[in-house]
């Protein structure tokens, strides 16, 4: 998927006078005719798109379609993603993978083409949308933007394709919202550096073949490009989790890992880097978070439409129109919110406390409406065979990671107020 060819805006052509010659055709006439609602649809969000969004949103919604929705109940229920390296080569041929990276096989989307993707991945299913999140907006992100021209020829082009897994490891066991304080250290020997500690909550781990690791040394926070065969590193992946159910997540264990020198970024020191590829990666999750809750909306749409209770559907009800109402204004008020900041990425004017906006508002309201869908569905809601239970605990992790609530409050509340509250 490509970015559209940007044209050079046409310029108007001098006149003596504003005021139209006599020869010239009137303007047309502004027709009367009002386009029918569409319930799908209701503020007519799609009107800001240009056909290529709409053609790489097909796309993804396609894939996800076809290759997801028919199995995600199953792998969520197994606490298993099978498969997985397959699908990462299919979301590499789509060109989900890095997508809104230039060069060395990467598509070179909009920031908005990639949001729109991002919500299709997680209206299918959160695990599959932080599979891409963690590979393109962490993992890639951090060696085309830091890396050396060796490093980005080496990892990307394999990455982009979906062939190399990619991991990201930045929060510790005992390091998640400051991650300044954390333990893992790289010390130089001779011309190597060697690293010991540990990451947790890391998703792709066990199946990566590369993992971005930040580490404390005597020159302050720097990146490493680990690769997953070196001795001293494992993976061990963590089981027993009752969400992201249908993803992989892992700790990360560095017992003396010896690499070169030429593995650390060279463009970065300090907690800058991993934060912007971190600010890069809540903005995925602000169009995500309404994928999900367009599924749950969705689903409590149509069983309302369709349950009988005293003799009429429920949708017919006063309360049951309330909730899907609220729902509804909130779900397209989100989507709205996710454009508006991705324009501004395109821009180059997204600051990251504008991220945080976007993180806290459509997370927090994703889990809402999910949890108002389940009371429309009554017990059905508690069911695989509707997706709303399914996206609910979900997006509890969506909500803690990569920023918790109160973080991104106190990121806006310094923002607002100039003065910092963290410590």
């Amino acid at each position: 998927m490509s970015a559209p060819s940007k044209q050079p805006s046409p310029q108007p052509t001098p006149q003596a006078s504003s005021r139209p010659s006599p020869q010239s055709p009137p303007p047309p006439a502004r027709s009367s005719k009002l386009p029918p609602f569409d319930p799908a649809d209701p503020l007519g969000l799609d009107d800001l798109l240009e056909p290529e969004d709409l053609a790489i949103r097909d796309t993804v919604r396609g894939w996800a379609a076809e290759r997801v929705l028919p199995h995600i109940a199953d792998w969520y229920e197994k606490g298993e993603l099978p498969g997985l390296r397959e699908l990462a080569r299919e979301l590499g041929s789509i060109g989900a993978l890095g997508m809104s990276l230039e060069g060395y096989g990467c598509a070179g989307a909009s920031a908005v083409q990639y949001g729109l993707a991002c919500l299709e991945l997680e209206a299918a299913d959160s695990g599959i949308r932080s599979l891409v999140s963690v590979q393109g907006s962490l993992a890639m992100y951090a060696i085309h933007r830091f890396g050396s021209e060796e490093q980005k020829q080496r990892w990307l082009p394999s990455m982009a394709a979906g062939e190399t897994i990619g991991c990201f490891g930045l929060t510790e066991p005992d390091h998640g919202s400051d991650p300044a304080g954390m333990r893992t250290h790289a010390k130089r020997d001779g011309t190597d550096w060697v690293l010991d500690g540990r990451k947790m909550w890391i998703t792709n781990g066990s199946v990566a073949g590369v993992a971005v690791v930040w580490a404390r040394t005597d020159e302050g926070i720097r990146g490493f490009v680990v690769p997953t065969d070196a001795p001293g590193f494992s993976a061990p992946e963590i089981t027993h989790k009752w969400s992201l159910r249908a993803s992989v997540t892992s700790e990360l264990v560095l017992d003396g890992v010896r690499l070169p020198a030429d593995a650390v970024l060279p463009g970065v020191t300090g907690l800058k880097g991993p934060l912007s590829c971190l600010s890069h990666a809540r903005y995925g999750i602000v169009w995500g978070a309404m994928g999900a809750a367009r599924s749950s909306f969705e689903a409590a749409l149509e069983y309302a439409r369709t349950r009988e209770q005293f003799g009429r559907p429920i949708g017919g009800f006063q309360l049951t129109q309330a909730k899907l109402a609220d729902m509804a204004v909130e779900l397209h008020k989100g989507i709205l919110l996710a454009h508006h900041l991705g324009r501004r990425m395109d821009a180059g004017r997204l600051r990251p406390e504008q991220v945080s906006f976007g993180k806290l508002n459509n997370v927090r309201e994703a889990i809402e409406i999910c949890r108002t869908s389940r009371t429309i569905l009554g017990a059905n809601g508690i069911s695989l065979e509707y997706p709303v239970m399914r996206h609910a605990t979900n997006l509890e992790s969506v909500l803690t990671y990569e920023g918790t609530v109160e973080m991104h409050q106190l990121v806006l509340g310094k923002a607002l107020t100039g003065l910092d509250a963290f410590r």
